[in-house]
């Protein structure tokens, strides 16, 4: 496996690549790799002749700095834990190199459809304008056949689809497809998060209700006279309930508009809930797509 720092060292690899005709999957992280993301990186070693894998912590998508100085980075571990799995190519820029100063600088501009004016993008405005911008722009780099994303992040899913699929950039990135890949979790069922590094022992054993009261409301949801908001309520109010547990958001939506709905069909639950000071998300569907 080989680490790659620059742009210009990438983009020869990938062209070498591409005259061979191999397939090229893509990764993207930022580090603190963890089992969801090695499920990630094997099913692209499976689908494709190379791997490559992005390490780069993108300071444009937070809207937080102190969020961004405490994210945990490790590369010598994502590194062997890679190499274990079968990744090709590992790129791992510093900010310097992925961007320009007028970059890092700017808000990057693009129209969402409005999927990025609700839950996350409610909460943490310009988040996902930073993270458009890195994923534009890492298409660009490795001109992926296929790019592999994990669920837990649903909402990010669902823009990254309308970026390639629906937007202005439709059609820029060629035939590329973009493949969902289902919420890893812990036997206890908490969801697997690169955030959970940062929690104490008895802060993981509290996390683990949000995923328990989730699942719950599978079942809340089936009950006779079940409504949406009733049920929302619901998963809100029980957790809060929990000591050391806060919910900043707890949102019903359609897995394709993101809006609310007042159905259960094809709808799912996101929510974001601080444990302590570590801000953590899950979400489950109530009726696959």
């Amino acid at each position: 496996m080989q680490i790659i720092t620059t742009k210009k060292e990438l983009q020869a690899i990938v062209r070498a690549c591409k005259a061979e005709g191999k397939t090229i999957g893509l990764v993207p992280t930022m580090g603190a790799l963890h089992a969801g993301h090695a499920s990630l990186v094997k099913r692209a070693v499976e689908d494709n002749n190379v791997c490559f894998v992005s390490v780069f912590v993108n300071p444009t998508q937070f809207n937080n700095k102190e969020d961004l100085a405490k994210y945990p980075r490790n590369i010598q571990r994502d590194a062997e834990l890679l190499q274990s799995i079968g990744a090709d190519f590992v790129f791992a820029p510093t900010p310097e190199e992925m961007y320009s100063a007028e970059e890092m600088n700017t808000t990057f501009s693009f129209d969402f459809n409005g999927l990025d004016q609700v839950m996350e993008g409610k909460m943490r405005p310009g988040h996902f304008n930073g993270v458009v911008q890195v994923v534009s722009r890492l298409f660009y780099l490795v001109q992926p056949d296929k790019a592999y994303f994990g669920e837990k992040d649903f909402q990010q899913l669902a823009i990254i689809h309308h970026m390639v699929e629906h937007s202005s950039m439709a059609g820029t990135f060629g035939d590329l497809q973009i493949i969902d890949c289902p919420i890893v979790r812990e036997e206890s069922g908490l969801a697997l998060s690169s955030r959970n590094e940062r929690l104490s022992e008895s802060e993981k054993a509290t996390a683990v209700n949000i995923s328990r009261i989730l699942f719950e409301s599978l079942k809340w949801a089936k009950e006779a006279a079940a409504t949406v908001d009733a049920v929302q309520q619901r998963v809100i109010d029980a957790i809060n309930a929990i000591e050391g547990l806060e919910v900043e958001y707890y949102e019903i939506v359609d897995q394709t508009t993101l809006l609310p709905t007042d159905t259960f069909r094809h709808a799912i639950g996101c929510v974001t809930v601080y444990c302590g000071p570590v801000r953590l998300i899950d979400n489950i569907k109530y009726e696959e797509a």
